[in-house]
């Protein structure tokens, strides 16, 4: 979702902008700024891996599997993320030219090197870095990789195949021009982390379009309501929110806690743990399922007193405090990952200690019941993010790096 404002956000600046779709069609809130076909179509390269000789069957009769529409149907009914699941996957994707995603490789790379002919070309994550050594052999201009939590997916790869993939990004690295990150935390954890040098790092503002945001900061509601927008999974924290709300249950504050985002349904034990959980809340917790329009989502966050996403992983982006903000609504986060250098910036919320859920009750309960402070965070996020972190912002970065990379290689 990122990644498609970012592309919108360029072209408005004047630049001319191919974002291309890898392994299905992209599922967006707003318009859709794909313009090619899908690369890489996520049946057949799984195909490719666990059937043996799939690769060498002739083009003509796997193409039809790359249809956007039947692409679409299969990822709607729930594929796994699990990267413990995951590794033959991952290792055989970033392999490039020496796996057997090979033909898929080299369709990619003669579109962009050939037909396309940029004079940049960013790769959205580095698990989608395996070609970039048959890219620079045929291109001139500078490959940049963008880095947006890919360390969380890595981390959960198994052995033997976490061993052999960070091995062959090792050399992946070498050959790619820099990195773009949203946060100087996460530009210096992924430094060591790949073992890159910091010159490859450059950090970009997150961006969101605040346009269709139309919320504004207001009088609490009665009662007031707190919000959490995003994945339900682990990583994301609406467990230790829930466990946060039940402590402020037990104090005798009067709230209810809304929470909204994508369920994967083929990964239900933490839901079903997180319900568990919450029963005693009753009728104060309410799931509102995911928007699948930005009109929908933003109803939800004008339900919104208060927000807090309290990821146990250090979150290297944090969109959804940006939405938040957007929409008027000020956050309670934990003092870690991209977290409280956005609030640093914009004064939009308070951060708390990581993984304490008395900790993280006390700070709703701050917001909750101190209206004058709530109102002056919700108002200094609203202000903030529109003059920090609006899309045109994310567009004059990213044009000034890439216009001075351009230069520089030319002289």
């Amino acid at each position: 979702m990122h990644d498609n404002a970012w592309a919108r956000a360029l072209m408005d600046a004047g630049l001319e902008v191919t974002l291309v779709p890898m392994y299905t069609p992209i599922r967006v809130d707003e318009a859709n700024n794909t313009s090619t076909r899908v690369f890489f179509g996520g049946i057949n390269v799984y195909l490719d891996v666990y059937v043996p000789g799939w690769q060498y069957l002739p083009r003509w009769l796997t193409r039809s599997l790359d249809a956007p529409w039947l692409l679409r149907a299969v990822s709607q009914r729930g594929v796994s993320n699990n990267a413990a699941e995951l590794g033959a996957l991952t290792e055989a994707t970033i392999a490039g030219p020496d796996g057997p995603q090979a033909r898929e490789g080299e369709q990619l790379v003669n579109y962009l090197t050939q037909d396309l002919r940029p004079d940049v070309i960013v790769l959205s994550n580095v698990m989608l870095c395996g070609e970039v050594a048959r890219i620079k052999a045929q291109f001139a201009g500078p490959v940049y990789c963008t880095l947006q939590g890919d360390d969380i997916f890595l981390d959960g790869l198994t052995e033997p195949h976490r061993t052999r993939v960070f091995a062959r990004l090792r050399e992946i690295v070498q050959h790619l021009d820099g990195f773009l990150v949203h946060s100087q935390f996460y530009a210096d954890y992924m430094q060591g982390y790949l073992t890159a040098p910091a010159d490859k790092f450059h950090t970009l503002p997150l961006g969101i379009d605040c346009r269709g945001h139309t919320g504004t900061p207001r009088a609490k509601g009665t009662p007031p309501t707190i919000g959490y927008f995003a994945r339900l999974a682990p990583e994301k924290g609406l467990r230790e929110l829930v466990q946060a709300a039940l402590i402020l249950q037990q104090r005798g504050l009067d709230f209810r806690l809304l929470a909204g985002g994508y369920l994967n349904a083929k990964q239900p034990e933490y839901w079903n743990a997180v319900q568990q959980l919450a029963r005693p809340l009753g009728d104060r917790f309410r799931y509102a399922g995911s928007p699948d329009t930005l009109t929908e989502k933003v109803a939800l966050f004008r339900q919104f007193d208060v927000f807090s996403v309290p990821s146990p992983y250090r979150e290297p982006k944090g969109l959804p405090i940006l939405e938040a903000w957007a929409n008027g609504v000020p956050v309670v986060q934990p003092a870690h990952g991209h977290f409280p250098e956005l609030i640093a910036e914009t004064g939009g919320g308070i951060t708390v200690t990581p993984g304490d859920p008395v900790a993280l009750a006390d700070g709703l309960q701050r917001m909750l019941t101190d209206e004058p402070f709530r109102r002056q965070c919700a108002e200094a996020g609203w202000n903030g993010v529109r003059e920090q972190h609006d899309l045109p912002v994310l567009a004059t970065a990213t044009k000034t790096l890439l216009e001075q990379s351009l230069t520089s290689r030319h002289g």
